[in-house]
C-alpha cells in the first residue's frame, strides 16, 4: 500500500480504534457475573441491558470519551437490571413535600391499601350486579359514595384527571370550540399542557383576555355558534399575583346556562369540600356545584388522599354522554385503582378523614414534629455528629396550594459534599429523599412517621460514613 494509501485509510482506522474495545453482548453474556445476574433477573432482562449501556458506551466514545473497563460495563447493566427486576421499592419522603408526584403523591391508609390487596388477590365483583347476576358498572360503588358526599346529581370515575378532562372535551366538544382563558393554560406534570389535551380531544381551543386579566365579558365576546363548551382550569400549581382579574365560577356558569353549552370546572387538586385550615382561594366540588358548574373534575390522589383516579361529577346527561363514549373504557380505572378509591371516600363518609395519611401530615401540630425531630437529632448523637434540629416550612406539592408554607421541624445534618450525601441517601437501603441545603442535607419530618425514625437514622449514619462535617463557623 502507498503512503497515499495508508494516509487516506489511516484516520478511518484510528477513529474506530476506540470502538473495537467495545465488547459484544455475547461475550459479556458469557462472564460469570452476567451469568449470575442472568439467574437472578433472567437472561432476557440482562441482555436488553447490557445492549442499552453497550450503546451509551460507543455513543460517549463517538463523542471522544474513554471506553469504561469490561467490569464497569457489566456493573452499570446489572445495576440497570436489578432497578428492573426489582420493581418499585419503598422509601423515605423527608423532603417535607406531602404529595410528592415523584414519589408516588398521596399515601393510602391502611383500609384502601388492604382491600386493594385483597381484590387483587382473588375475584372480586368487579363488573357485576351480584342480585341480578347482570353485568354492572366497575365504579358504580364509588358513584353513590361521591354523590353523597358532594351532592352531585351523577359521577364518573377514570383513570387520572388528564383523563377525566380528555374524555369530558372529547365527548362534548371534539370538532368545535372550547373557550379557555389565556391564564389558565397550564402545564401539569410530565410537560402535558391543557392546549395539548385540548387538542387531543379534537377540540378547538379559543383563547380568552389575557395572561393576567379576563373578564366574563372576554368569554362572553368569544361565543359564536360554534362553542360547545366554556372550560375553567384552576391554577392549582402557581400563583398570579398582582394586577389580575378572573371571573367567577358562578359568572361563567351563568353565562354558559344563557348560551346553552356545558361549563366544564377542572379543579385539579381534589378538595371535596371547604377545610379549615386551607386557603379559602382553594375551589372545592361542592362550592363548584353549588356555583352552578355541569360537570366539576378532578383528581383522587392529591387532596383527596386516595389512588390515583380522575373523578367526574355533575349533570347526569352530561355523565352519560361521557361515560357512553369509546375513550371512557380506554381511561378506565383497574380494580385496585376502585377498591382503594371506594375505601377513601368511606372514611369521608363516617367522618374519618383526619386519619388519611395526607390530612393527619397536613394537620399535625408543628410541636408535634419537633418532638419528632429532637428523637432523631439524639439517635445520630446530636451536636457532635454534625445533627441539628432546625425550624423549616413544609410544602403541599402534587401540584396543590402553591405557596401554602406549612411550619415545620426538621434535622439538618452538616456535609463537605451535601449533593454527594444526598446521592448515597438516595441509593441506600432504605431510599431516603431529602432536601440540599447550602450547609448539609435537611430531613423534614413532616412527612417521616414515627415508625420511620431507626430506619432513617440507620440511613444517615451509613450516608455519613467518610464524610467530613462542617462546624458552625465552617
Amino acid at each position: 500500500m502507498s503512503e497515499r494509501q495508508r494516509a487516506n485509510v489511516a484516520p478511518a482506522t484510528r477513529g474506530s480504534e476506540p470502538r473495537r474495545r467495545i465488547p459484544s453482548v455475547d461475550t459479556l453474556l458469557r462472564s460469570d457475573p452476567a451469568r449470575r445476574a442472568s439467574e437472578l433477573f433472567g437472561r432476557a432482562v440482562v441482555k436488553r441491558t447490557l445492549t442499552r449501556t453497550l450503546d451509551d458506551v460507543r455513543g460517549a466514545a463517538e463523542r471522544g470519551l474513554p471506553v469504561p473497563s469490561d467490569d464497569v460495563i457489566l456493573a452499570r447493566a446489572i445495576g440497570l437490571a436489578s432497578f428492573a427486576a426489582n420493581g418499585l421499592s419503598s422509601v423515605i419522603n423527608a423532603t417535607g413535600v406531602v404529595l410528592h408526584t415523584g414519589l408516588g403523591r398521596s399515601p393510602l391508609p391502611g383500609p384502601a391499601a388492604g382491600t386493594a390487596a385483597k381484590v387483587a388477590t382473588g375475584y372480586s365483583d368487579l363488573e357485576l350486579d351480584r342480585e341480578t347476576g347482570a353485568r354492572g358498572r366497575r365504579s358504580a360503588r364509588a358513584e353513590i359514595l361521591l354523590t353523597a358526599l358532594t351532592r352531585a346529581d351523577d359521577a364518573l370515575v377514570v383513570n387520572n384527571g388528564a383523563a377525566a378532562v380528555l374524555l369530558a372535551l372529547s365527548a362534548l366538544a371534539r370538532g368545535r370550540h372550547v373557550l379557555v382563558s389565556r391564564g389558565e393554560l397550564i402545564e401539569i406534570g410530565g410537560e402535558f399542557r391543557i392546549p395539548e389535551i385540548v387538542a387531543a380531544s379534537g377540540a378547538r381551543m379559543v383563547e380568552v383576555g389575557t395572561t393576567n386579566r379576563t373578564r366574563v365579558g372576554d368569554f362572553r365576546a368569544a361565543l359564536s355558534d360554534k362553542t360547545a363548551a366554556i372550560l375553567k382550569v384552576h391554577p392549582s400549581n402557581y400563583r398570579v399575583i398582582g394586577f389580575t382579574a378572573e371571573p367567577t365560577a358562578r359568572e361563567l356558569a351563568a353565562l354558559a346556562r344563557k348560551a346553552d353549552v356545558p361549563f366544564v370546572y377542572d379543579l385539579g387538586s381534589g378538595l371535596l369540600e371547604r377545610v379549615h385550615g386551607i386557603p379559602s382561594g382553594e375551589p372545592n366540588a361542592v362550592d363548584a356545584l353549588r356555583d352552578g358548574a355541569d360537570l366539576v373534575l378532578f383528581s383522587g390522589d392529591k387532596l383527596l388522599g386516595g389512588p390515583q383516579a380522575g373523578i367526574v361529577l355533575g349533570r347526569p346527561d352530561l355523565v352519560t354522554r361521557l361515560r357512553r363514549h369509546p375513550i371512557a373504557r380506554a381511561v378506565r380505572v383497574d380494580k385496585m385503582q376502585v377498591s382503594a378509591l371506594e375505601a377513601v371516600l368511606a372514611m369521608y363518609a363516617t367522618e374519618r378523614r383526619a386519619d388519611l395519611p395526607v390530612w393527619r401530615m397536613l394537620r399535625e401540630p408543628a410541636e408535634a414534629i419537633h418532638r419528632r425531630a429532637e428523637k432523631l437529632a439524639r439517635a445520630l448523637d446530636g451536636e457532635l455528629s454534625g445533627a441539628r434540629v432546625t425550624s423549616c416550612s413544609s410544602a403541599v406539592g402534587g401540584g396543590s396550594l402553591p405557596g401554602f408554607a406549612i411550619p415545620s421541624y426538621g434535622v439538618e445534618v452538616r456535609s463537605r459534599d451535601p449533593n454527594a450525601m444526598a446521592a448515597r441517601l438516595r441509593t441506600g437501603s432504605p431510599p431516603v429523599f431529602c432536601r440540599v441545603t447550602e450547609r448539609g442535607v435537611l430531613f423534614d419530618l413532616r412527612t417521616v412517621d414515627g415508625e420511620e425514625l431507626p430506619d432513617l437514622a440507620r440511613a444517615i449514619q451509613y450516608a455519613r460514613e467518610g464524610d467530613e462535617f462542617v462546624d458552625d463557623d465552617g
